[in-house]
């Protein structure tokens, strides 16, 4: 059974940093940004570092065995969490790296003047600038799939602005801001019927939803350790192998050749291999593979189910606060968006800081949504499975005053 007191209990956040300045008890609702670790994670990373410190694919002795035997066991758990082969993982620092990567490694290597990029307008700016830079070097087109009202991607949308010139499409399976679920494998059949790729950034799905690159049929799916209570610095790359195999490697250097001569000759091992230049961050690795079997053993179908009705809660109680704006009302993930009328989002925030909560506020790196949303900056509260109804009311109860106070506060 789900017990959320008791998962509580695993995190050092809940038990030794309980408690903000004041003696108030935080209520922590940024888990879009990153999430809290739990302790056998910080565990892990400790092991590395404190019994295991020595480098990986360096060394003849056993301490470096164990450490290559630690690396590839987290590439195992990794491509099983996302229904992968192992050789189609590839670790990097997050998803920023991860779609530079693809971005440089197969876009600016493969597009020309006239092929297009397909994005939306709720995209991050990670899946947003490293097309906008193969856009400036290679000529290609950044062109947008229009949104519905409500700032959804559908299949449908995607169908309008296809055409024989689309090469990539890269979007999000849940956006940072809206909060909506894509349906990436629909969107990758509409893309592959035009012999384009999808590029799936899942930030915000790989965390809450259980993942199968196989099912979506995806061609590329990254996704950041940290905000799967894994350590920050650590990320994941999917790749279909024959793909990966055409990607130049973004960074270079020891580690990812077999060979290379004084005439510039470079023979590249085979991927992963390949993208993983210099000494990757080991800690962060062991921290992964933790994570990995923590979300395991809650059971990802657990997570989404109790995120859904944390999420449901939330809005019931949320929506009947007078002046109070939700941009998101129906969306189907833990991310709720808002702004209270009259109100700055900073001060909100702020506002709701002295409260003991917190949530994020501004344009959360998605810069394009300004436009469609007709605001410079809102709140976002984002939910996780260590979230309590407790918490949600919290947020209620400082809110239902929160306009008033502000009103007064700052007139």
């Amino acid at each position: 059974m789900f017990d959320v007191n008791k998962i509580r209990k695993d995190f050092p956040m809940f038990n030794e940093y309980a408690f903000g300045k004041n003696g108030k008890k935080t209520v922590y609702l940024d888990n879009a940004a990153t999430t809290f670790k739990p302790y056998s994670v910080i565990e892990a990373c400790d092991k590395y570092y404190k019994e295991e410190s020595v480098n990986a694919h360096r060394g003849d002795y056993d301490l470096a065995y164990k450490v290559d035997t630690k690396v590839d066991e987290v590439r195992e758990k990794i491509a099983k969490f996302i229904n992968a082969k192992k050789i189609e993982v590839v670790f990097t620092s997050g998803c920023s790296m991860s779609m530079n990567l693809i971005a440089f490694g197969y876009g600016f290597k493969f597009l020309k003047s006239d092929d297009e990029i397909l994005l939306t307008e709720a995209e991050h700016a990670s899946n947003v600038l490293p097309w906008f830079k193969v856009s400036e070097l290679t000529g290609a087109k950044i062109r947008y799939i229009p949104l519905t009202k409500e700032g959804k991607l559908t299949p449908e949308n995607l169908k309008k602005v296809m055409n024989e010139h689309v090469k990539v499409v890269s979007v999000a399976q849940v956006t940072n801001v809206l909060g909506f679920k894509n349906d990436i494998k629909e969107l990758s059949k509409i893309a592959h019927e035009y012999g384009a790729l999808l590029v799936c950034d899942a930030a915000q799905s790989a965390p809450h939803m259980k993942i199968d690159v196989k099912d979506l049929d995806c061609d590329f799916l990254c996704a950041s350790a940290h905000k799967m209570c894994g350590p920050t610095g650590i990320g994941l790359l999917y790749g279909k192998y024959e793909l990966l195999k055409k990607v130049d490697p973004f960074m270079t250097g020891g580690g990812d050749n077999a060979r290379f001569d004084m005439c510039g000759n470079v023979a590249y091992l085979e991927p992963p291999a390949k993208f993983e230049a210099g000494t990757m961050n080991l800690a962060g690795i062991y921290g992964f593979g933790a994570a990995i079997d923590y979300l395991n053993s809650i059971g990802m179908d657990n997570i989404e189910r109790y995120e859904a009705e944390l999420h449901d809660y939330a809005i019931s109680k949320l929506k009947t606060i007078k002046d109070l704006i939700i941009y998101n009302e129906t969306a189907d993930s833990g991310i709720i968006t808002l702004n209270y009328k009259g109100v700055f989002a900073q001060d909100e925030a702020s506002y709701l800081n002295s409260k003991g909560i917190c949530v994020r506020s501004g344009e959360h790196c998605a810069k394009l949504l300004k436009d469609v949303l007709k605001t410079p900056a809102t709140v976002r509260v984002s939910l996780y499975f260590y979230n309590t109804k407790e918490d949600i009311d919290a947020l209620y109860e400082a809110l239902k005053n929160g306009g008033n106070f502000l009103d007064a506060y700052f007139n």
